[in-house]
């Protein structure tokens, strides 16, 4: 099975909790299909549950992070307006990555295809119908809401490691714990996938946690590596076949939680959340697997300094790396706070002084952290001394939906009210033979099968 198949089947904090009331839906004209008295007939049975079954409720069900159940068409009628204006604006499902712009190959997409979403937008401009039962699909299987993301294809993560509890009040300042716990991790090995888990109600308070493998030397200084990072909404990592990213022999993890007392999202019980738990799970690979590839994952930092936004203002930062070796970019996660909008990442060839735009996030949100993990056939080859051109822009003004308060100026900083520079971005790197083997074997894939003659 597919690892990424169930890639939707994933509980977490996000955009689905930003519930839109029906007084907005006032406003909204009904969403116009080609016409609907002139389009084949479309129903909830014979069409649309499927689309909702496969998409939505994974998360609108008993104990998601849904504002509503919308596992029966009881449950889906009343919202249908809403569901069509979210389809049609492909806020729903809520995974902001533009159509049509740069590298669309990604593992566990979960947008919408065009042809679902016309599907939706027409059976609501018909009314809704329910159509005949007997073409109703059975329901989707669904694992339980606090499992891990990748227990249906991988089983269990080879270990979990939790970090110490804390309480967190309902309101008040942001909070932060860093400490240290034992990896029990006794021989290098090479790792595909982790994920980082708050448990229960954790989510809706945890802004970030952060892990490093970390030694800790005699003189108190500490040597680290990211181990992964987990932001609300994101789900997890996988490592590409054929690549070791290295669990390391007798490390300590160092855990770097923040955490945001009131919660963001309205699912946040605005309570006291008491041994607020976070964890990582690993999935290793076989002792004495071997692979000719290394990756890290590493924050590439923008031009922070420069980043100070004015009341009712906007902003932009861009940051650039290069390296001494060809890399293969395997995934991209923008970060930032709740002014920043948009994110980029582009490839500059100093040979040629072209650019590329790799990807773009014109409709970002604090509330879904995505690693956008390239298809490993058309993840981005970077030839040494290309530039990696990383840009984010920040929306200060009323207009920003998630804006607490356009009236301050906002700078860098640590507290969900400040705002971040940066992007999470796993690299392979390559040496000359293996991008030469790589961007060949492309080439060669892409040349059109000569017919013999015979």
């Amino acid at each position: 099975m597919n690892i990424l198949k169930k890639w939707n089947e994933l509980p977490h904090l996000g955009a689905s909790i930003a519930v839109v009331t029906l007084l907005g839906l006032q406003a909204q004209t009904t969403i116009a299909a080609d016409t609907a008295n002139d389009a084949d007939p479309v129903t909830y049975a014979g069409h649309v549950a499927r689309i909702i079954n496969e998409n939505c409720v994974v998360c609108h069900r008993e104990g998601g992070i849904g504002p509503m159940e919308l596992s029966s068409y009881e449950q889906v009628r009343p919202w249908a307006p809403l569901i069509q204006l979210k389809v049609a604006n492909r806020e729903m499902p809520p995974y902001a990555y533009d159509h049509d712009i740069g590298n669309q190959n990604l593992q566990g997409d979960w947008r919408l295809s065009e042809q679902d979403i016309d599907t939706v937008v027409a059976w609501v401009n018909q009314g809704s119908p329910l159509g005949n039962l007997e073409e109703l699909p059975p329901p989707p299987a669904l694992r339980d809401v606090d499992d891990w993301n990748f227990a249906e294809q991988l089983g269990q993560p080879d270990i979990v490691l939790a970090s110490n509890p804390i309480d967190v009040p309902a309101n008040g300042n942001d909070l932060w714990d860093k400490h240290f716990i034992s990896s029990g991790i006794t021989q290098d090995r090479c790792i595909k996938a982790l994920q980082v888990k708050p448990r229960g109600d954790a989510k809706t308070v945890v802004h970030h946690a952060n892990t490093y493998f970390a030694e800790v030397n005699e003189d108190g200084s500490v040597d680290r590596k990211p181990v992964t990072e987990y932001a609300m909404g994101k789900w997890g990592e996988i490592v590409p076949e054929g690549v070791c990213r290295t669990a390391f022999k007798d490390s300590m993890v160092q855990w770097d939680i923040h955490m945001y007392p009131g919660g963001l999202g309205g699912t946040a019980p605005n309570a006291v959340v008491e041994d607020n738990v976070v964890e990582l799970g690993i999935w290793l690979h076989p002792e004495g697997y071997q692979a000719k590839i290394t990756q890290d994952l590493a924050t590439y930092q923008l031009d922070q300094g420069d980043l100070f936004i004015p009341p009712h203002g906007t902003a932009m930062t861009q940051g650039f790396h290069s390296f001494d070796h060809p890399v293969r970019i395997d995934s991209f996660q923008p970060h930032g706070h709740l002014r920043m909008n948009a994110a980029s990442l582009e490839i500059f060839y100093p040979e040629t002084g072209k650019t590329e735009l790799v990807s773009m996030i014109s409709n970002w949100s604090a509330t879904w952290h995505h690693s956008h993990l390239y298809e490993q056939d058309s993840a981005p080859l970077v030839p040494t001394g290309a530039v990696l051109v990383t840009k984010q822009w920040y929306d200060n003004t009323a207009s920003n939906p998630n804006n607490p308060d356009p009236r301050q100026w906002v700078g860098w900083g640590q507290r969900t009210a400040d705002e971040m520079s940066h992007s999470w971005i796993a690299i392979s790197h390559l040496d000359d033979e293996t991008y030469q083997e790589l961007a060949q074997k492309r080439e060669s894939d892409k040349q059109p099968l000569i017919p013999s003659g015979d």
